[in-house]
């Protein structure tokens, strides 16, 4: 078990960081001195991060953070390795061209997105509570008031579009932190980030057409480093507020309609089942 209360570094937790943001975020981290664990599902990306990184303070576990078991065992694993965490930063997305369903039976992107955010922020809590200052940092699409919570298709089996699941997941996302301040009570403040459009992450779902528009686009995107900075700032000084949002670098209102208390709940509520019906249906 490492403690590094007494040396005054922090243990951060990056799920999502072996790419772009993520990625960038962990060296980052490592060069000032932090232990970093990177949660990701490619070890030779993750393999790649740690040479780079060249020391045993970044961690790298492998998991498919798709899969409720996964999510939990890493929240295993991380606990009984740290007696505490610092900071919890989520990156972890992969947009998807047609729908797939995970071995839990679930749609994957809704799994990735906000499944494993909610698993990872509830579960790793009582060691974010043992911090001196602790933050949860989710990066995301708040501010985006575009689409909404599919309440009637959850798992989108009725239709399914790469745009309908981003914002089906992103909303839920912005809800999760809206459930998260209020049932923990600001014990561990949560800050949802929106960078805007930065040079970062994967294209691979787009068509061709898309993929060169992309590419064209990028001159006007920002740099990895500028959308990473503010989170630095954020794990150094948190916020001392429950509930944070900030939309490329400006506050968002939190009485927007996409961060509804009333609707947090009945997410909370809903997500509550799903893991009850899950775990029933698989023996567990």
């Amino acid at each position: 078990m490492t403690d590094d209360t007494q040396t005054g570094t922090r243990t951060i937790v990056i799920s999502g960081g072996t790419d772009g943001m993520g990625r960038a975020l962990a060296l980052g981290r490592i060069a000032r001195g932090d232990t970093v664990v990177v949660i990701g599902s490619s070890p030779g990306k993750g393999a790649a991060l740690r040479r780079e990184a060249g020391t045993d303070r970044l961690v790298y576990l492998r998991a498919d953070l798709t899969g409720i078991a996964e999510n939990r065992r890493v929240v295993a694993e991380i606990t009984g390795r740290f007696p505490a965490v610092d900071a919890l930063v989520l990156f972890a997305n992969r947009p998807t061209k047609v729908r797939k369903e995970t071995a839990d039976g679930l749609e994957s992107v809704f799994a990735l997105y906000y499944l494993s955010r909610h698993l990872l922020s509830h579960g790793l809590r009582p060691l974010l509570e043992s911090a001196r200052e602790p933050v949860i940092v989710s990066v995301a699409g708040v501010g985006n008031t575009a689409g909404a919570v599919q309440w009637e298709d959850m798992q989108l089996k009725g239709r399914f579009g790469t745009v309908l699941s981003q914002l089906h997941g992103g909303r839920a996302t912005d809800l999760l932190g809206v459930a998260f301040a209020e049932r923990t009570a600001g014990s561990v403040p949560f800050l949802m980030y929106h960078p805007g459009f930065t040079r970062s992450g994967d294209t691979s779902f787009l068509n061709p057409v898309l993929r060169i528009v992309m590419r064209g686009m990028q001159v006007f995107a920002n740099p990895v480093a500028k959308s990473v900075a503010p989170i630095h700032g954020w794990i150094e000084s948190p916020p001392r507020e429950a509930l944070t949002a900030i939309d490329r670098g400006n506050p968002v209102d939190l009485s927007v309609k996409t961060l509804d208390p009333a609707d947090a709940r009945r997410l909370d509520e809903y997500t509550e089942e799903l893991l009850r019906t899950v775990s029933v249906r698989k023996g567990s």
